[in-house]
């Protein structure tokens, strides 16, 4: 008997309907996976300018037209105010509620920004052999928020949040290789080895995701993160504004090998 890996539509329907509210890595494989903020009309030319000034970890792959909540250049049929796992709503810039719909909270006033996953770059890793941690364990990655400044704009500022994957010194090469392939994702890590030298204390209580076992012989390997966008909304303070859950991704229709530039 043979079974057929769910299409990333069908992915978006369980989710939908609310069968799955867990975190999204290893979904509809081969498919671009999507951070998500939403924000009032009147914050979003502010938060816009902040991607665009932070584009190792705000890359953007879409802008929702005001009031719509669909993504018609990410796919068809979409969604974002159920399409997602779990959501985080913030109001004043304190996290209030995790819901897995929000349609109740949606505005004709908010617009949907959708950030590139790490998640597509994973992809290209296991492909050539590079093994990645907290697949294997099946958790969600371990994020952390650092000292690194982002640029900031307007009423938006904040550090970066990285991603982090223990590696051997030869697959952390091969990694800088493959993922600098993948801008529109993050690209290459924006750092390795210490992580106090990014102003982490504790790489084994990380401020998202899962923490995740580093071998003897491993280095950590950092990656910007689109959780890095929270960050900024806390700092900012709208009176509202709604997140993806940190792991739990909008599953596009796009393919993973569409973004690479090599």
């Amino acid at each position: 008997m043979t079974t057929t890996t769910p299409t990333a539509a069908e992915e978006r329907l369980r989710i939908r309907s609310g069968a799955y509210t867990g975190p999204t890595a290893g979904l509809a494989p081969g498919h671009v996976q999507a951070n998500l903020a939403i924000l009032p009309a009147d914050w979003a030319g502010d938060f816009l300018r902040f991607c665009q000034a932070n584009p190792r970890p705000c890359p953007l792959l879409a802008v929702s037209e005001v009031g719509d909540p669909s993504l018609p250049t990410l796919g068809t049929n979409i969604d974002i105010r159920t399409d997602v796992p779990r959501y985080r709503v913030y109001r004043d810039g304190v996290l209030t509620d995790g819901p897995t719909d929000i349609t109740e909270l949606w505005r004709d006033d908010f617009v949907a920004f959708l950030i590139g996953c790490s998640f597509s770059f994973e992809e290209a890793l296991l492909a050539d052999g590079v093994p990645v941690r907290h697949i294997e364990l099946d958790r969600n990655v371990p994020m952390y928020e650092t000292n690194i400044p982002c640029v900031g704009a307007g009423r938006f500022s904040g550090s970066m949040v990285v991603s982090m994957r223990p590696m051997t010194p030869k697959n952390a090469i091969r990694a800088i290789q493959i993922t600098s392939r993948f801008p529109s994702v993050h690209g290459a890590p924006v750092h390795f080895g210490d992580p106090e030298a990014i102003g982490i204390r504790d790489i084994a209580d990380p401020e998202h995701g899962e923490a995740v076992p580093i071998a003897a012989g491993e280095v950590p390997v950092f990656w910007a993160c689109g959780v890095t966008p929270q960050v900024a909304i806390r700092n900012a303070r709208p009176p509202i504004a709604i997140t993806h859950s940190p792991g739990a991704m909008l599953i596009t229709d796009l393919l993973n090998t569409h973004l690479s530039v090599l």
